[in-house]
């Protein structure tokens, strides 16, 4: 029989979802529930931590554009320290872990040091903000397939992306961490070929009570995003769907 002592605990990702704590899954909320010690982003809702039983530890490392409480080494370094001192660690993250999540790279890392663990999807916030502004990812005879891309890159790098694949007038974009890089995105999308007036919108706080929505288009999105004020998090979506939400909005 293995000693006790000597048993590490083991890690789960849970996706959060956008904010809502309706939009968690039982799954994520089981866990949520019982785990020992919470490991949470800066994109976990107030709400949903507030799920968390009272006299559980969390442990906040969220990282925001410029700012990280702690880098992703230490976030990787803190799991295995936790998981050799508590049995069932939750690591929650906003969305969904392996969505621009950095999920593999926590998973990866635990195994390389003999510790177990599971992933919870989560509604990404592509989904959960395209159902929450009425903008359909995909819609027959006008969008066929969707990309996800990241508009953040690493510190010292470009956006190492393939533009001229985005210029698909039938795909639909969404721009994940893009207002820092914004003019850019947009000079390189026109310049790779889709047209300044594809229907566009800036989507912040999506899926929770400080939503806002702006419909734009792609040319204008930096003077929309500069009037609103919109700020991370934010998703941009691109694409001929975006006027479906008018009809969708009644507007």
């Amino acid at each position: 029989m293995p000693d006790p002592q000597t048993q590490k605990g083991h890690v789960v990702l849970v996706g959060a979802g956008p904010g809502d704590p309706d939009l968690l899954t039982l799954r994520a909320l089981n866990y949520i529930q019982k785990g020992d010690v919470i490991v949470h982003d800066r994109l976990v809702s107030d709400d949903i931590l507030s799920l968390v039983p009272e006299g559980v530890e969390k442990v906040f490392v969220g990282k925001a554009p410029g700012r990280h409480i702690l880098k992703q080494d230490e976030i990787n370094d803190l799991l295995v320290e936790l998981a050799n001192k508590h049995k069932l660690i939750i690591r929650l993250k906003g969305g969904d872990p392996f969505v621009f999540g950095r999920g593999s790279e926590e998973a990866e890392y635990l195994l390389k040091h003999g510790i177990s663990y599971d992933v919870v999807p989560g509604i990404t916030a592509a989904a959960g903000c395209g159902a929450a502004a009425r903008i359909p990812l995909t819609h027959r005879g006008m969008a066929r397939s969707v990309r996800f891309i990241t508009g953040h890159h690493k510190e010292g790098h470009g956006l190492d992306i393939d533009w001229a694949s985005l210029a698909d007038p039938e795909m639909t974009v969404v721009i994940y961490m893009g207002l820092k890089n914004l003019n850019n995105i947009v000079a390189n999308m026109v310049q790779a070929g889709r047209a300044p007036d594809t229907p566009a919108a800036i989507v912040e706080n999506g899926a929770t009570d400080k939503q806002r929505i702006a419909y734009t288009t792609l040319g204008n999105l930096p003077t929309t995003r500069l009037e609103g004020n919109f700020k991370p998090p934010s998703l941009l979506i691109v694409g001929q769907v975006v006027e479906v939400a008018k009809i969708l909005n009644n507007d």
